[in-house]
């Protein structure tokens, strides 16, 4: 009798376990029938707002003419000799005149950068006899060292341009180049062209809308390129002779500068 109600109770606990193990089974396979026709639904549209959204697009550009109020150039010492030491004391001396030459035309040590500072040795190519059956390979030579040291300068008081130049070469100063002519706070002067050219889209898009008949909605894009041109200016070696020889202050013209935007404007439509 004993052996017979433990057997029930076994087959009682094995029926119950059955019972749970397949109701817990069922919620899992709903869970996941659910999830994957969720899943094919929101396949269904992918890329459809993208693709059946109606959209204008509509440009604009805004520019902004300056004053350039700042310069920018460089001056160069190359030096050769002998020896390293040699060229090194040669263009130290005058590089050291050079700087002593721009400060003294009100440029401050923060707007002085050595741009590059280079030494390299110089080579002759000795080509040896020929004979009628062949010619020996040229042999080189070392002559000497060229020292070449470079000085980035920013020029504020633009009147002082020529007589910086002037100063600079006749200091020792035997190349010199790359001034332009920039505005020390651009960041200003495009945003002033971004808000011209923002006005001009907006207003197309408006039209746009008007001639189509439709309604403007919202902005789904967004793109935007600049063009900020720096005049460059190089002095010719020929200018550079006239300069040393002293005969004056080179004339700079300094003309204006344009800074442009330009944007794109996206619109949804209905």
């Amino acid at each position: 009798m004993e052996k017979i109600e433990i057997k029930s109770k076994y087959e009682l606990l094995m029926t119950s376990s059955l019972l749970i193990l397949c109701l817990l089974l069922i919620i899992v396979i709903i869970f996941f029938a659910v999830r994957i026709q969720n899943d094919i639904k929101a396949g269904q549209y992918i890329g459809q707002e993208v693709q059946n959204m109606n959209v204008i697009t509509a440009t604009g550009v805004g520019d902004v003419n300056s004053n350039p109020d700042l310069a920018q150039m460089t001056f160069s010492v190359i030096s050769n000799a002998k020896t390293v030491s040699e060229a090194m004391a040669d263009n130290t001396k005058k590089m050291n005149a050079v700087i002593v030459s721009v400060k003294g035309q009100g440029v401050e040590d923060k707007d002085m950068t050595t741009a590059s500072f280079n030494i390299s040795p110089t080579y002759d190519y000795v080509q040896g006899l020929c004979t009628t059956a062949s010619c020996p390979q040229s042999n080189r030579v070392l002559t000497g060292y060229e020292v070449d040291q470079s000085l980035q300068v920013k020029i504020r008081d633009l009147s002082k341009i020529g007589a910086i130049i002037e100063g600079a070469t006749a200091a020792g100063a035997n190349q010199t180049g790359d001034l332009q002519f920039t505005i020390d706070d651009q960041d200003s002067l495009v945003a002033q062209a971004r808000v011209k050219a923002i006005a001009k889209a907006k207003a197309q898009a408006s039209q746009l809308a008007n001639q189509l008949g439709v309604r403007l909605v919202r902005i789904t894009g967004y793109n935007e390129g600049n063009n900020i041109p720096t005049p460059v200016y190089s002095l010719s070696a020929k200018a550079m002779d006239t300069v040393s020889a002293g005969a004056g202050a080179p004339s700079i013209q300094i003309g204006q500068n344009k800074t442009e935007v330009s944007v794109s404007i996206t619109y949804e439509i209905r």
